[in-house]
């Protein structure tokens, strides 16, 4: 047991293993990020069905609240590794290169991969706003079927119709969109997905997985503030 742990903490403390943790825990999360992003589109069908959709999610109960202390765990363990793999290379940098080379053709180095920190901080700040406003925000109930439910499309098209939101929101997924272009590529990278047969089409996945992404978030707010739904 304890060289298990031992080899673990070996893993995990160095620079291979937290990019490995980073990986897992960064596709798991854009797992989620798909999921949400197709639970909002419920909302393009009817009020009812998007009420109805997260109403099935919250009959799960305590199971739910565990699959939110995992994915909040996952998010903590994601951020705190990639600002300190980032210090860790800006210590690197800080050590003076005579001259800086790529690392590969081709090269991989974006806007995109140049802001995933910057990006990566925005949207924890945006997370904290999110669940403010509709995880708890105003609580409005409605009746479907004889059964008694939270409301969450009133509180949508009420946040949506407010033009911070609605522009705000969408700027986000916008970064978002920027986070998992080169995030997704990465983590399967840090997977061991480097063949060079394998890298093209990964890279290709993850801008078409992100710019789906994007899309789909932001459609739903402005097609609120502009009356379309």
């Amino acid at each position: 047991m304890s060289r298990t742990r031992s080899k673990l903490k070996s893993l995990f403390g160095s620079p291979v293993g937290k990019k490995y943790l980073t990986g897992i825990t960064g596709i798991a999360l854009a797992v989620f990020v798909l999921e949400h992003m197709l639970g909002n589109l419920e909302f393009l069908a009817s009020d009812a069905a998007y009420n109805e959709y997260s109403h099935f999610l919250f009959s799960f109960g305590p199971i739910l609240y565990v699959i939110e202390i995992i994915l909040l765990l996952f998010l903590v363990v994601h951020m705190v590794l990639g600002v300190n793999i980032w210090l860790g290379k800006r210590r690197a940098r800080n050590r003076g290169y005579l001259k800086f080379e790529s690392a590969g053709e081709p090269s991989r180095q974006t806007i995109s991969s140049r802001s995933m920190i910057l990006t990566g901080i925005i949207l924890g700040v945006f997370l904290v706003i999110h669940l403010d406003s509709f995880k708890y925000g105003a609580y409005y109930e409605v009746t479907i079927d004889g059964v008694v439910m939270r409301d969450l499309a009133t509180l949508m098209r009420e946040k949506f119709q407010n033009p911070a939101y609605a522009f705000g929101y969408p700027l986000a997924v916008i970064l978002l969109g920027f986070h998992l272009r080169h995030g997704v590529w990465s983590a399967f990278q840090s997977l061991g997905a480097t063949r060079p047969t394998v890298t093209p089409v990964i890279y290709t996945i993850g801008t078409l997985f992100a710019i789906a992404i994007a899309v789909g978030f932001l459609y739903v707010p402005l097609a609120i503030y502009f009356g379309l739904v």
